[in-house]
């Protein structure tokens, strides 16, 4: 298959349980919840994204006819040194990656040595060999993906609560106050604290790489 990637980017993974680390990141092209235009956001299943995901013309985007070609080039973005111990890691984000990710280009990114991450709206199920899985429920839509390491819930959002996931099997619950596109970001942010502390098994992301003013 060919794959669309809109950009691709290192810096450091910015929110979650993987907060600090070092990654390269690939931002795959389109999404099912929104057509990423804003003539369509006022009906889309998920009107508050913030992400630019239409195309393929930002940094390090393109289209790449196989796996192991775009496996090559995300692998040109690691600090490949001998002093560079860490395990390489990368993650798949969109948009929704699971439109286009699959085993092969997972695969690929393995034979590379990378630990493979994916943050998705969970309404697709994953390809088994993934490392690291990020699961970010939206609104109406059916959670298909029950299964993960990691459950982030952006708070509070129409249609959804935190309590409806608690016992599903991730290792860890995670609220993040949602960013409006206008009005205070303050008011979400103390609904998540006070959500957390009355609900001890959700811990509080923050987007950090807002704050620190990285990608």
């Amino acid at each position: 298959m060919t794959y669309t990637v809109k950009e691709t980017f290192y810096s450091l993974q910015g929110e979650g349980a993987q907060t600090g680390r070092p990654a390269v990141f690939c931002r795959f092209a389109g999404c099912n919840l929104w057509s990423g235009e804003e003539k369509h956001r006022a009906a889309a299943e998920c009107n508050f994204c913030d992400t630019e995901f239409v195309g393929a013309d930002g940094l390090g985007g393109g289209k790449f006819k196989t796996a192991q070609a775009l496996a090559d080039a995300l692998n040109g973005y690691w600090p490949h040194s001998s002093s560079s111990l860490g395990k390489p890691y990368v993650v798949f984000t969109g948009g929704e990656p699971l439109l286009q990710l699959d085993s092969a280009l997972i695969d690929a990114m393995h034979e590379h040595g990378f630990e493979v991450a994916v943050e998705t709206n969970g309404t697709l199920a994953a390809p088994d060999n993934i490392d690291w899985l990020c699961v970010s429920p939206k609104g109406q839509t059916t959670l298909v993906q029950t299964v993960g390491n990691e459950l982030k819930l952006v708070y509070p959002q129409a249609g959804v609560e935190p309590n409806q996931f608690v016992g599903l099997a991730f290792d860890h619950f995670y609220l993040q106050p949602l960013a409006p596109l206008s009005g205070a970001l303050d008011e979400n942010k103390q609904a998540c604290l006070d959500y957390c502390l009355e609900n001890p098994i959700w811990k509080l992301s923050q987007q950090t790489h807002k704050t620190l003013g990285i990608r």
